[in-house]
């Protein structure tokens, strides 16, 4: 669906234009190891859990980061209109669907997930990737790009919500709306607290492209909307960019943001 502009990203980018990723990026093509097939699902042991992934299609290697409690699944749409020219691996953030943690309840961080996205890519190729990533998925990249820099080819970051970027009177503003989320959820439920979140991410679900079909409530997503407010929503209020290190990366990141809806919260990459 279409957001409406809420922040950018930082680093060296520009805003995303139509061009393809390998407009922007003139190193080794990225592709997946021969190994693999162009068709797969697969698990992989990472530290403390076992993620799922799925791989398909042929071409230069796009690795995606879905917002929110989205899951592998969340991005077949997407895939769909890449997989005749780029492979794209997709996957279950640890605690989402088919990604299961060995011990439940231990203090998540954006770290965490960085660490996990860096060995399922050291597990699938050895040259760098390009990378899309929406909301904690644009932090994820961003993390990951500050981290692993030669990992990532290009990163489009898509509203990550940097709420260290935004001028003070916003910040604030920004952090006690996602503090009232988490209050919301642990005293009324999953859907008190996620429709704070969107009123947050000022996301309209009737702007949306007319072939678009909402996905139907399920009890797994309800299980991921639980699990993203009680572990992920706190590690993005707690996370803080390495503006350094990916100021000093010569990954090619583009921040992306919607255009259709006036009055979110939004930031400027900083200059240069």
């Amino acid at each position: 669906m279409r957001k409406s502009p809420a922040l950018s990203s930082c680093g060296r980018g520009h805003a995303a234009g139509t061009a393809s990723p390998s407009h922007y990026y003139t190193g080794p093509t990225p592709t997946v190891q021969s190994k693999l097939n162009t068709s797969k699902e697969d698990s992989l042991r990472v530290n403390g859990a076992t993620l799922f992934y799925r791989v398909r299609g042929s071409g230069p290697l796009v690795l995606i980061f879905p917002g929110g409690d989205g899951d592998a699944d969340t991005a077949d749409a997407l895939s769909n209109e890449l997989i005749d020219r780029y492979t794209i691996i997709t996957y279950d953030r640890r605690g989402m669907s088919r990604s299961k943690i060995d011990a439940p309840g231990d203090s998540l961080t954006l770290e965490t997930h960085c660490d996990d996205a860096h060995r399922l890519l050291a597990a699938l190729t050895n040259v760098p990737a390009f990378v899309f990533g929406s909301s904690i998925g644009a932090l994820i990249g961003l993390d990951l790009v500050a981290r692993h820099p030669r990992q990532v080819a290009t990163l489009v970051a898509h509203e990550p919500p940097a709420f260290e970027l935004l001028p003070d009177e916003e910040r604030n503003l920004a952090t006690r709306m996602q503090e009232g989320a988490e209050e919301a959820f642990r005293r009324e439920g999953i859907q008190a607290g996620f429709k704070r979140l969107v009123e947050l991410a000022a996301v309209d679900y009737n702007d949306r492209e007319p072939d678009m079909v909402l996905p139907p409530p399920t009890s797994q997503r309800s299980a991921n909307l639980s699990f993203f407010l009680s572990n992920d929503a706190p590690a993005v209020r707690r996370y803080r960019l390495d503006l350094t290190a990916l100021h000093e990366s010569t990954t090619r990141i583009i921040p992306a943001v919607g255009q259709s809806a006036a009055g979110a919260l939004r930031t400027k990459p900083p200059k240069h």
